[in-house]
């Protein structure tokens, strides 16, 4: 048994974002079923690209997908039908597109009232912003973490779309979902679930948001002791050109570290900022006597938070990172060996796995199709209007 075993998620959207959403859900054993559009139907077209990197995209694993034409009566007809069958569905549109389409809440509650409906937007379904359009980039700098990021005097450092699209948006998504789920096992009903990027952003720096709402503390780039500003809780250069990272906010991990580097008189000024200057090129300094994974072999063995910067041509072949199954290799008929990202969560009774990675546009259009009741001369006739693919 898998722990989301018997549920079934109807996934509209088309962006890493909520694929990431509902990836997460189907390692777990939801029926995850992607709904397309048929070739040319949508202005976004084939968001994967080739088949190799739809193979090799791990948010299409573990899926089921097929091709309908919303815009089509009939393939509207077939939508419905498989709206009766399903706990969940998840759409990405920006507001209004859905009930254009006939699929919005209002419509499919009345298909399905046990039905959880999700909406995954950069800013929401209501408020100023609710129809303006975006991406990771703008939803962190309105939700203030791109604005905490990078060093005194220089443009923000622009972090890839983690922050955002997977975390605030993706994750949040997931962690909602299931929310709604609990909730429907004690009252029966399904519900609407509201979820934007821009409030996930905003809930992911809550700690330290509390730092200006309480104390009215801004937290600059750079200048803060989680954010560059301190010597124990920075990168330095090694002498091979690479970067270690030191997290020594504990005072005894401070002691231990400046014992290793030889400068033991820097314990007493963990805080001192008037030294940090100091502190800073002395550090410098050192780091650049040894390589990477020499630092990292030798503070390892000194009770030193330390970690060494991957490329990421490098994280998978960590030990660590091996060992935790947190890189899987997997055989494909056509691509060979085809590597994906592991499964984060390591549940002792009903554990995620990886069972398909082969999906076509459409696969298995015919199939669900199927197990809706229709017949073989009902699909050929769909496809000959253009109302699935």
């Amino acid at each position: 048994m898998m722990a989301l075993e018997g549920i079934r998620i109807l996934d509209m959207a088309h962006l890493p974002p909520a694929r990431y959403g509902t990836m997460l859900l189907a390692d777990f054993g939801a029926d995850v079923i992607c709904i397309e559009q048929p070739p040319g139907a949508s202005r976004l077209g084939d968001v994967d690209g080739s088949d190799r990197a739809r193979v090799f995209n791990p948010l299409n694993r573990n899926k089921r997908f097929i091709c309908l034409n919303l815009k089509d009566e009939e393939g509207r007809q077939a939508f419905y039908r498989l709206v009766e069958t399903a706990d969940v569905l998840v759409e990405g549109f920006r507001p209004g597109v859905t009930k254009r389409l006939g699929a919005d809440y209002e419509t499919l509650r009345q298909i399905n009232p046990r039905l959880i409906y999700t909406s995954l937007s950069g800013y929401g379904q209501d408020g100023p912003y609710a129809s303006l359009v975006g991406h990771d980039i703008n939803y962190i700098s309105i939700g203030g973490a791109l604005g905490m990021i990078g060093w005194p005097g220089q443009p923000p450092a622009i972090p890839v779309n983690i922050i955002a699209d997977f975390a605030g948006g993706g994750l949040h998504m997931a962690f909602s979902i299931l929310l709604a789920l609990q909730a429907r096992q004690r009252t029966g009903r399904g519900q609407y679930v509201d979820v934007a990027m821009t409030d996930g952003v905003l809930s992911l720096i809550s700690w330290l948001a509390s730092f200006y709402l309480g104390e009215g503390n801004v937290i600059r780039p750079g200048q803060e002791f989680l954010n560059g500003g301190t010597p124990f809780y920075n990168v330095y250069e090694t002498a091979d050109g690479r970067w270690i990272s030191i997290g020594c906010v504990e005072g005894w991990f401070w002691e231990n570290l400046c014992r290793a580097l030889g400068f033991e008189e820097y314990i007493p000024h963990q805080w001192s900022k008037e030294r940090y200057p100091e502190i800073f090129e002395n550090f410098r300094r050192r780091f650049k006597e040894r390589t990477r994974e020499e630092w990292f072999q030798y503070l390892s063995q000194h009770e030193v938070c330390v970690g060494p910067v991957y490329s990421l041509d490098e994280v998978f072949e960590d030990p660590q990172v091996r060992h935790r199954r947190m890189v899987l290799e997997l055989e494909h008929p056509q691509m060979g060996r085809v590597r994906h990202v592991g499964i984060g969560p390591k549940l002792s009774e009903t554990p995620g796995s990886v069972r398909s990675v082969e999906v076509q546009r459409g696969q298995h259009t015919d199939q669900l199709l199927s197990e809706l009741g229709y017949s073989a001369e009902e699909v050929r006739r769909l496809r000959e209007r253009g109302a699935v693919a």
